[in-house]
């Protein structure tokens, strides 16, 4: 008999909220209670949601059956972030914060997380004495959106985004926030609470963990010794059991208090790796390394049924992490359901004592925010019609007429080609339109001030439909005299090339396009991107004034120190010939493949040019190899490759 299943959570890194509705299965219904249900999850902690509040949406929030918690930057736009999405039929979290060191506030509040009375408070915030080391003040480490945590009655769920490694400006920041993290577990865990961790750590625990590490260590010229008491790795494996810590432990980290639960399951699994680098398409290979994790105390580390990754979903440059609960854990000796864990008396035993209700909805909640609470549905839009408030809109179309013939008095000789107010207001077009527009100024309630000074304006310039933008008044009017002489378009072959004659009433546009056609360099910089056909036909038979001649030469004379002006030779060439040559015959590679075009971003003095490269996938070495499947040596540069004789 299959085993009932528990409670599942998933940890996944999106790379941008919105970033797996690209791939499929996720862009087969693009709504995240769909995702949640492929991921078959009941708690979904994601990373690098990159957005701000402003940015939050009504389906990111407002998703059927769940509940969300965010953590997003405080500055920086599109950069990391954390959300927390819970199932409101299975659990219901009794605390919520944001920040590892308690030092933000609730909203609506200005008292911080950590000064909250006890019972308010999740706890286990790390102390003065333990952040004095790190060189970064608490209020910087929590500010860039990096950390959800929630308290069930069964344990607290820390969601994390760690810092990468990306460059030694980082370090202290990243080491700094590590730091505050690895304190506030082993706080919490010291004063008696169950602790999983999840998130993208940023930390290939061993050597086992990643494909890169013989290129690390020959690229860095370390040992393995070396390797695994950098910083970083040092301090994590001083708090997962089994960590390799080379040496004496650091103070305060004499105890390895976390399990390791997907590692645990497949203990000698090679290549089970979450992360892959997308510049070098490096997943079909399997070139990546291990940096998500789902940990637990090891108090409930038998608590588990299952863990493991989820490399088959595409959807970002990570893939999930899963760990499954049993049906029925121990607890001081005694089986208790999951679900009875999850929430304040929404079960008991496994049976449904009451549903969630909007009582269970936390300060933290997303829900919450002005923008997305007590929102009205599409239902009650329907079912209960706004009334109008006549006593707000109290103007009549009798004064509508009365302001008009006002207007009409002290209008000036430029607007006698208006409508006359009285004659619009007796058609029944604009009645309609008119009482239309009185229901609206009234269910607004809009000031009858306001009213009285636009609407006229409104009604004096109802023609049927509202004039098409883009074109003056004197351009109609000349292109209507001229008419059916002249036509829209071109009216015969030999007019394309007869030189146009330039309209009075369009000089200031003719000067303006008659100067960039006129300088040659202009042409120069936007020719690379146009039909050769277009840009001859424009620059040879349009003439421009000697004075704007004078004008663009001035305007536009080469400046020595604007890169601008310079022209490339290389990427010149390669432009010309696209365009001469038209579609391009490209190489093959050592497969006998054709080969993909790839553009040089590295600064440098190739940077900007285009190159030839084999199209398939690196391999697991993550080196080009020779009379394998994966990625060859081919390389050729665009510039050099000749398609007539099938090289350069």
């Amino acid at each position: 008999m299959e085993e009932r299943k528990g409670l599942r959570i998933t940890t996944w890194n999106v790379n941008g909220i919105r970033n797996p509705f690209s791939y499929q299965p996720w862009r087969q219904e693009r709504t995240f209670a769909a995702m949640f249900e492929i991921l078959e999850a009941d708690i979904v902690v994601m990373q690098e949601t990159k957005i701000q509040r402003k940015d939050l949406q009504d389906d990111m929030v407002l998703v059927p059956g769940w509940d969300v918690f965010f953590s997003l930057p405080k500055h920086k736009k599109g950069y990391s972030g954390v959300a927390i999405y819970t199932r409101n039929s299975i659990c219901a979290p009794i605390r919520a914060e944001e920040g590892i060191t308690g030092i933000l506030t609730p909203p609506n509040s200005t008292t911080s997380f950590r000064d909250l009375p006890e019972d308010q408070q999740i706890g286990g915030y790390p102390l003065g004495s333990q952040l004095q080391d790190s060189g970064v003040d608490p209020a910087t480490l929590d500010s860039e959106g990096r950390c959800v945590i929630l308290e069930f009655p069964a344990f607290v769920l820390i969601g994390t985004y760690c810092p990468a490694n990306r460059d030694e400006s980082r370090d202290e920041f990243r080491i700094g926030f590590l730091n505050a993290l690895d304190f506030r577990v082993r706080n919490l865990i010291a004063m008696g609470k169950r602790v999983f961790l999840c998130g993208d750590l940023n930390i290939i625990r061993d050597g086992i963990d990643t494909a890169k590490a013989e290129e690390q260590l020959k690229k860095n010229g370390l040992t393995m010794d070396q390797y695994l008491s950098t910083p970083a790795r040092r301090m994590f494996n001083q708090l997962v059991v089994g960590g390799k810590v080379i040496g004496e432990t650091d103070k305060g980290r004499d105890k390895q208090v976390m399990w390791d639960i997907c590692r645990s399951f497949h203990p000698n699994r090679k290549g089970m790796f979450t992360c892959w680098e997308q510049k070098i398409n490096a997943r079909p290979g399997n070139f990546g390394s291990r940096i998500d994790y789902v940990l637990c105390s090891v108090d409930f580390y038998d608590w588990f049924s299952d863990s493991n990754i989820q490399e088959g979903l595409i959807g970002s440059d990570h893939c999930p992490v899963y760990a499954d609960f049993k049906y029925k854990v121990d607890v001081h000796g005694k089986e208790i359901d999951i679900r009875d864990l999850m929430s304040d008396g929404m079960f008991k035993d496994g049976v449904r004592l009451r549903e969630w209700s909007a009582k269970d909805l936390l300060q933290l909640s997303a829900k919450l925010i002005p923008e997305f609470d007590k929102r009205r549905t599409i239902r009650d839009m329907f079912s209960k019609k706004p009334t109008l408030l006549t006593k707000e809109s109290s103007m009549t179309a009798t004064d509508w007429k009365e302001v008009d013939v006002d207007r009409q008095q002290s209008s000036t000789a430029d607007e006698t080609s208006s409508i006359n107010a009285s004659q619009v207001l007796g058609s029944p077009t604009v009645a309609r339109s008119f009482s239309r527009s009185e229901s609206q100024a009234s269910s607004i309630n809009t000031s009858p001030a306001k009213l009285g000074v636009k609407r006229p304006t409104e009604a004096n310039n109802i023609t049927g439909r509202p004039p098409k933008r883009g074109k003056s008044a004197s351009t109609s009017k000349a292109s209507t005299a001229n008419g059916r002489a002249q036509g829209k378009g071109q009216s015969s072959l030999t007019g394309f090339f007869k030189p146009k004659t330039p309209q009075v009433t369009d000089q200031i546009d003719g000067e303006v396009s008659s100067a960039h056609e006129a300088d040659p360099s202009i042409d120069s910089k936007t020719q690379a991107g146009v039909p050769l056909d277009t840009t001859i036909g424009e620059s040879a038979h349009t003439k421009a004034p000697a004075k704007n001649n004078e004008n663009s030469s001035t305007k536009n004379s080469f400046d020595v120190d604007s890169q601008d002006n310079i022209i490339d030779p290389i990427v010149a060439k390669e432009s010309w010939s696209k365009l001469l040559t038209g579609k391009r015959v490209v190489p093959r590679c050592e497969h006998d493949e054709p080969c993909k075009s790839m553009l040089t971003k590295k600064p440098g003095v190739n940077c900007g040019r285009s190159f030839y490269m084999c199209s398939r996938p690196l391999g697991p070495s993550g080196q080009k190899e020779k009379d394998t499947q994966w990625r060859c040596g081919t390389f050729i540069w665009s510039s050099e490759w000749n398609s007539g004789n099938g090289g350069a």
